[in-house]
């Protein structure tokens, strides 16, 4: 009775196809104090039929359509657990992910996030494909790190941040983070909860691989090669990180000018996008201006 309860959300648009897997997923977990809350994204196939099947196993949300972090937000709210799990609907937790995490928070008290590797899996073949950074476990405090402005990556993380399926917090964390800013894509998401909880809290990496990534001819963002969707991640992370939490403006100010360099050498700014870029310019000095500009160069050389 004194183990917490934590909640599995969900999220699910048009995936009908790989629904039923992600709710058995988290419906069989060795943990037992769990609860299961899938939110539809306002699905035009058959995905509501399959949500109404599993009756009272599950807790459904069912919403008009209106993009990932929004389908996050409402996922969150409906939830009562101290520590939550994301799952994106095409993809598997293990058997023993929720148990294997639930012990990391135990084992240490003061951190806010848990995040663990992913295995990809090809889905025509159903072949093991590599996983995401697997490695030794340990605590990492990247605060420091984000109020210089130091982005992630070679700065004492020694890990790639995993995907949605590979995220774990704690509920007083995502208090502070949600709601969090919605758009109608992908493109305000997961970067914005993992970057902000980085700026926010001590975390742990579990180095064990405890989900299964599916990788399918419909992914939004890996293997997608998309430079424009990238672009618009880092510039829509920057932008409400800035305006949400000040003090990792350093930060927000260089992913901000990786996306603008991105946008630059994927052919230009789309004109929604423009005009956010100008909304952020509009508020800096020019000598922080200046800075952003010459990296935005620095990123559309980058190969």
């Amino acid at each position: 009775m004194d183990k917490p309860l934590v909640s599995m959300v969900v999220n699910n648009y048009n995936y009908g196809q790989f629904l039923p897997e992600a709710i058995n997923s988290a419906l069989n977990q060795t943990y037992p104090h769990t609860e299961v809350i899938v939110v539809d994204d306002g699905s035009t196939d058959n995905s509501r039929e399959i949500i109404a099947s599993y009756g009272d196993q599950i807790v459904p949300v069912l919403k008009e359509n209106g993009g990932q972090a929004s389908a996050f937000n409402a996922g969150f709210a409906a939830s009562q657990g101290e520590i939550i799990c994301f799952l994106d609907s095409d993809d598997i937790f293990l058997p023993n992910k929720v148990a294997e995490v639930v012990i990391a928070f135990e084992r240490h008290g003061d951190i806010g996030c848990c995040f663990h590797p992913l295995r990809l899996v090809d889905n025509d073949t159903g072949r093991l494909l590599n996983s995401s950074d697997e490695g030794s476990s340990r605590e990492w405090d990247l605060r420091p790190h984000i109020r210089r402005g130091k982005l992630p990556k070679g700065e004492g993380l020694g890990f790639t941040p995993p995907a949605t399926s590979g995220l774990c917090f704690k509920r007083t964390l995502l208090r502070q983070i949600f709601p969090m800013p919605e758009a109608s894509s992908v493109a305000i998401s997961d970067n914005y909860i993992k970057f902000m909880a980085f700026a926010l809290t001590k975390g742990f990496y579990l180095g064990e691989v405890l989900a299964l990534q599916r990788i399918h001819g419909d992914n939004i963002y890996t293997f997608s090669g998309d430079d424009k969707l990238r672009a618009r991640i880092r510039i829509l992370t920057a932008y409400w990180m800035r305006a949400k939490l000040p003090a990792t403006e350093r930060f927000a100010n260089k992913l901000f000018a990786a996306g603008i360099g991105t946008y630059w050498r994927a052919g230009g700014l789309e004109t929604a996008y423009a005009e956010v870029v100008d909304s952020y310019l509009s508020t800096v000095s020019i000598p922080k201006k200046l800075e952003i500009v010459l990296r935005a160069f620095y990123h559309r050389l980058k190969p």
